[in-house]
């Protein structure tokens, strides 16, 4: 036997002819799971062990995510705090916040203002918000207009209740019904007012978020040629293909080839190579908490300001042009 199983190449363990252990006597013990106390990592331990404090961090950061409760002043350096931005930004547009989700944007645009998806993500978002802004202002001034017109009605009638309206109107004197007729028709056109107004802010609305997209479209495309002379392989293809997308989507908008001029102007001011070789090679930056805020904008309005100003100033002398760009969206 033995001879055999060596000829053949193979041994067998010694293990393999033992004999088989005897069962313990007796139920086996019930399994019991370890049972913690709610939010126990919060608790101090004292443990040196690495993996332990691990596991308490990831439980923390775990209950922190499901309450939402992340803040950039927790951030020790600038990749923490480009990290918690995109979290942010993660958070906000899967709850389809677009107003949370431009903001979140724009501090990780103004943290590094030469990353050409930032920009083109910030494009989107704006596209997607000019149609809830301009529905959201029709809806608001629409029950304005309810209001307006039912305080107009009244008023046209000094009388009001169920019996004036039963003997109306044989029984009110002609006179009464001539004014009325008049405030009706003075309330009328009060309405009709409101409503063009309503209309021309709709559409102004819808032309500044448009230029906002328009100019965070073209930022992303200027970024993008400018990165496509060093880049091969399936990242020059990705560069392409959006170049591509760009080109696309730009066709959309109603601006006339000097406002694109002059959009593309403005948005590649400060794009020289040497700033995007320093961007790309930067070093982290350890300034603390505090000074790390500082770092990105406080408001939308102080984005906005800074990159979209010098653009919309650019209407106010042409406002022929303007309100012609309006009427293409009416």
């Amino acid at each position: 036997m033995e001879t055999g199983c060596w000829l053949l190449g193979g041994e067998f363990e010694d293990s393999v002819f033992e004999e088989r252990r005897e069962r313990r006597p007796g139920p086996p013990e019930s399994y019991r799971a370890k049972r913690c106390e709610p939010q126990w990592f919060y608790e101090e331990t004292g443990s040196s062990d690495d993996v332990e404090a691990l596991t308490v961090q990831k439980f923390k950061g775990d209950l922190a995510y499901r309450r939402q409760e992340y803040q950039e002043n927790k951030a020790t350096n600038t990749d923490h705090l480009t990290t918690v931005l995109y979290l942010q930004f993660t958070i906000c547009s899967s709850l389809q916040n677009l107003e949370k989700t431009i903001f979140c944007l724009q501090k990780l645009i103004s943290l590094h203002p030469f990353n050409p998806w930032n920009w083109g993500k910030l494009g989107e978002a704006y596209l997607n918000l000019g149609p809830a802004l301009s529905a959201s202002l029709a809806s608001s001034q629409k029950e304005n207009s309810f209001t307006s017109s039912d305080t107009a009605i009244k008023s046209s009638f000094p009388h009001s209740g169920k019996d004036c309206l039963l003997c109306f109107p044989e029984t009110l004197p002609e006179s009464s019904v001539e004014i009325s007729s008049g405030n009706k028709q003075k309330s009328e056109k009060a309405l009709k007012n409101i409503q063009n107004r309503v209309t021309e802010e709709r559409a102004a609305v819808l032309l500044e978020t448009e230029m906002k997209a328009c100019a965070s479209f073209i930022r992303t495309r200027l970024l993008l040629q400018l990165a496509q002379s060093q880049q091969t392989s399936f990242a020059l293809e990705r560069n392409l293909r959006t170049q591509q997308e760009i080109e696309d989507k730009m066709k959309r908008f109603s601006f006339k080839e000097d406002t694109l001029l002059l959009i593309a102007e403005v948005m590649g001011e400060d794009i020289v190579p040497e700033k995007i070789r320093d961007e790309v090679h930067t070093e982290v930056k350890c300034v603390g908490p505090a000074a790390l805020t500082t770092l990105v904008i406080g408001s939308s309005k102080e984005f906005e300001d800074k990159w979209f100003r010098k653009i919309k100033d650019h209407f106010c002398p042409f406002e022929n042009q303007f309100h012609t760009e309006i009427q293409i969206l009416l």
